[in-house]
């Protein structure tokens, strides 16, 4: 299915933001708000700043889109959804890469106590080093306080 007939799936009407920014993410994965308007107006047909964020709300609502915030990061989007998946992040140069889950069942993990709750997705960030930030002098790389990119 294309994207202009998943938009139709859902009930929403193919415009071509939405359809630049699924694009993009398909392309580029974990952008931010601000990389997804730059994506999107690179044919010089500027979209507003409230218009990209309009696209990414409805996509998200509508389980297109999955938005991720890691510590100390703006917001973060990827159209790989309701796969149970994480994701691993450099606290060098706060690139992001997926990671599939371990057990493969949601929530993942149980808190100790569920305090009434009843648990049924658990976001987990793995916090390292990525392999090129590694290969980096230790001089030139000086990692972030932890959770902050």
């Amino acid at each position: 299915m294309d994207d202009a007939e998943l938009l139709r799936s859902r009930g929403l009407r193919v415009t071509r933001p939405r359809l630049a920014a699924l694009v993009a993410l398909r392309r580029e994965g974990h952008l931010t708000a601000d990389e997804v308007r730059s994506r999107i107006g690179e044919d010089d047909r500027p979209v507003s700043v409230q218009a990209v964020y309009d696209v990414l709300t409805t996509l998200t609502r509508e389980d297109l889109v999955r938005r991720i915030e890691p510590a100390g990061s703006a917001a973060r989007y990827e159209v790989r959804t309701g796969d149970n998946h994480h994701h691993l992040v450099c606290r060098t140069c706060g690139s992001i890469e997926d990671v599939d889950c371990a057990t493969g069942a949601p929530p993942c993990l149980e808190p100790a106590s569920h305090r009434g709750f009843q648990v049924d997705e658990a976001e987990i960030t793995f916090w390292g080093t990525c392999p090129r930030c590694l290969g980096d002098s230790p001089s030139t790389t000086t990692p972030p306080p932890k959770g902050r990119l």
